[in-house]
């Protein structure tokens, strides 16, 4: 199905808006100011980066929805973030092709959340949170998976990074199996993930759990996330400290209400 999509975009935007991704437009969101490197190339085909103010996506004009979010995660903004009333404005990215960008539309009445990639309630501010209701930072997520595991996830996060003092965090889709379907035009992820790398303790270790309300929570080193979602995601660590595992809290699963 990905393949079909990807014949559907012209090759002469998609050159256009790949070159745009091929530099970190926004270094301070990503460890060692190295975004990261795509090795599958179909999944390289009308990428945008796009920065906000505290943090940056990768956005696929294929999918219509980010391939990642990258956020340094400080425990001061956390705090600053603590007072804010959820703003609720979801948008369409203007700054996007409309050909290529998620529409409010294609979410209506399909059954699936709105689901935040780097999360509203990490925003220090009022223009940090109206940013990250941009479609450009969601993916189509089923509505269990995204209050019963994601929100406990989300939640781990913050509390570490309060502990830490700061975190690098980059949090994206896969689209792995084919029988892939969309909501609208927009194309729904299998999985999520969400990395996490410490920079006091220098490793790093990833979730990674499949797209519905029941699923199983997986940890899993950052070396084996980049083989299965085809992304170099901290191309400035080596391959053995990939490997070397981060301890992540332990979640535990709200029980779904049905």
């Amino acid at each position: 199905m990905l393949r079909s999509f990807l014949a559907r975009v012209g090759l002469a935007a998609a050159l256009l808006l790949s070159a745009a991704a091929h530099g970190a437009g926004c270094p301070s969101h990503y460890l060692d100011g190295r975004v990261p490197e795509i090795r599958n190339q179909k999944l390289a085909v009308a990428t945008r980066e796009l920065c906000y103010d505290v943090f940056g996506v990768m956005h696929s004009g294929v999918t219509r929805t980010a391939l990642w979010s990258a956020e340094y995660l400080q425990a001061d903004n956390l705090e600053a973030a603590q007072g804010l009333e959820r703003d609720n404005a979801f948008h369409a990215e203007p700054r996007l092709p409309r050909a290529q960008r998620a529409e409010l539309s294609d979410y209506a009445r399909s059954g699936l959340d709105r689901g935040h990639l780097a999360p509203n309630g990490d925003m220090p501010d009022r223009r940090a949170q109206r940013e990250s209701f941009s479609l450009a930072n969601m993916v189509p997520q089923d509505r269990d998976h995204n209050r019963h595991i994601w929100a406990p996830i989300e939640g781990a996060v913050r509390k570490m990074a309060k502990k830490e003092g700061a975190l690098y965090v980059i949090t994206g889709p896969a689209f792995l199996g084919a029988n892939l379907r969309k909501v609208g035009n927009v194309l729904v992820p299998s999985h999520l993930y969400k990395v996490v790398y410490s920079p006091r303790q220098k490793a790093a270790a990833a979730w990674f759990v499949e797209n519905r309300g029941d699923a199983p929570i997986q940890v899993i080193p950052v070396a084996e996330l980049e083989r299965i979602v085809g992304i170099e995601l901290l191309p400035s660590l080596t391959q053995r400290q990939k490997e070397r595992m981060l301890a992540l809290p332990k979640i535990r699963q709200r029980k779904n209400r049905h």
